[in-house]
């Protein structure tokens, strides 16, 4: 039964029935109309109201519960359900990874609609909290006001609002650029990320540092990024609006001081309207403009502007999967496209009897070549350029027909010119691997008519999430 509610519709005890797209789940109203709702597990039934209405679904919020799933559980962290990430963590791990493995085989079915083999299970991550390496936290000097603060149940709070003190460091609010959330303790990154984002939020305020305004672009402080390897070193970048050479050097004296371990201290001055840095100059302040990471005794350098698994443990076992699905001989040239800073390339180099890698990025490029150099690997090549321009007839005549092809796209997938250009290299064996299955079923299509899948495995990069990796192996007919 359906009630009004003002602008509004609320339905009683629907039965939630799936998990969907971008960590919500999905029910279906009387009407037959699918509803997506954010706040509940497969399971669940309750009473939902909508807050959009669309021709074929609604979205809503369930406002009471009547039955809870056997799969819910308590979710570990103080900010869960405001924040915007770890959407799943009020459901079981197991439940998360066959809800994953459920969304590969269905866009691989519906979308690619091709013959597949019987999916290998899922490879859940050892760690299922504190397994990122990056994080990228925002300032603002008017912070996210939750529910509980609105209703004055949390005096503490009501009582630093009315000191004046707006002033956050932590997420943005889903679909709110300008919106921030404070947060405390964050359970993605390993400690010290918690020490470092709050003595840099508490020294901020005792020393009256400004705080980015988004909407009036003034302020000091605009994002802090921690990066942490397997091997213990650490990087902090803060982001400044300002150029005020005291502050700066103030609040990066202090970091320092207080955390020596650090193993790369940098800046930059950004007054543009944006925050990425991947057009600005990085300053060094203390320390190397990079750390370390290993596997399996190679090491590669990161910098501030690289790409690198945000999964660390993950990412070995990705890689390994990869280099199973090649299947090398030692013999074998292989190409790497979109190789970023050459991980895949050099992780597999050793079997194999040549490697090229291609990308589009020329520091991505410069840190793959200085990597192969410390690695001491002669048989890798990198070469840097647009897929789809680079990757020709000219190209493959100076290094050689490809036995084996290692393509991991960003989430967009490959052009239809660089699968074209596969198709007409043909290569034995083609090993793609792709963080967004449904670009990468898309393109499975595309190469169906000359390839057949014959091996598909999943990996678990970002548990709490709906986001699932996925390594198709891709055989010539």
């Amino acid at each position: 039964m359906a009630k009004k509610n003002t602008d509004k519709i609320v339905f009683d005890h629907i039965k939630v029935l799936d998990a969907g797209a971008k960590g919500v789940s999905v029910a279906k109203a009387p009407d037959g109309k699918v509803i997506f709702i954010s706040n509940v597990v497969p399971g669940d039934v309750v009473d939902v109201q909508t807050f959009k209405k669309r021709k074929a679904y609604y979205e809503g919020k369930a406002v009471k519960f009547h039955e809870y799933s056997e799969h819910r559980i308590e979710p570990v962290c103080e900010h869960f359900g405001v924040c915007g990430g770890c959407k799943w963590q009020n459901m079981n791990y197991n439940q998360q990874l066959f809800y994953k493995q459920n969304e590969v085989l269905n866009h691989l079915q519906r979308i690619g609609k091709i013959e597949l083999p019987e999916f290998e299970p899922i490879l859940g991550s050892e760690k299922q909290f504190f397994y990122r390496n990056k994080m990228e936290f925002s300032f603002s000097n008017s912070r996210w006001l939750t529910e509980k603060e609105i209703e004055l149940e949390d005096r503490d709070a009501i009582n630093r609002l009315s000191a004046g003190n707006r002033n956050a460091l932590g997420f943005h609010i889903p679909k709110m650029w300008d919106k921030i959330l404070d947060i405390n303790n964050c359970h993605l990154q390993e400690d010290p990320s918690n020490a470092i984002r709050n003595e840099v939020r508490a020294f901020a305020n005792e020393n009256n540092l400004t705080f980015f305004n988004p909407r009036n672009h003034e302020g000091l402080l605009r994002t802090l990024m921690m990066r942490t390897a397997s091997t213990g070193e650490i990087m902090v970048l803060i982001q400044f609006f300002e150029n005020d050479k005291a502050s700066r050097e103030l609040i990066l004296d202090h970091i320092y001081e207080k955390f020596p371990h650090i193993t790369s201290l940098q800046y930059v001055v950004n007054n543009k309207a944006n925050d990425t840095l991947y057009d600005q100059n990085i300053k060094l302040y203390k320390g190397r403009d990079y750390i370390l990471e290993e596997m399996e005794g190679l090491k590669f350098s990161i910098n501030a502007k690289s790409f690198y698994q945000t999964n660390s443990g993950q990412a070995y076992e990705l890689y390994k999967i990869t280099r199973d699905f090649a299947g090398l001989t030692g013999n074998e040239i292989v190409y790497d496209l979109y190789t970023g800073t050459g991980t895949i390339a050099q992780f597999v180099s050793k079997k194999a009897k040549k490697v090229i890698g291609v990308e589009s990025v020329p520091e991505a490029i410069i840190d793959a070549k200085a990597n192969a150099v410390r690695n001491n690997i002669t048989n890798c090549e990198f070469y840097v350029g647009d897929m789809k321009v680079v990757f020709n007839e000219s190209f493959i005549a100076q290094h050689g027909k490809p036995d084996v092809i290692i393509t991991d796209p960003p989430r967009d997938g490959m052009h239809a010119a660089v699968i074209e250009q596969i198709m007409k290299i043909a290569p034995s064996k083609i090993v793609y691997v792709s963080c967004n299955s449904a670009t990468q079923a898309r393109d499975l299509a595309l190469l169906d008519y000359n390839y057949k899948v014959t091996r598909v495995r999943p990996v678990d990069m970002f548990p709490q999430t709906h986001h699932v990796e996925n390594v198709v192996l891709l055989e010539l007919r």
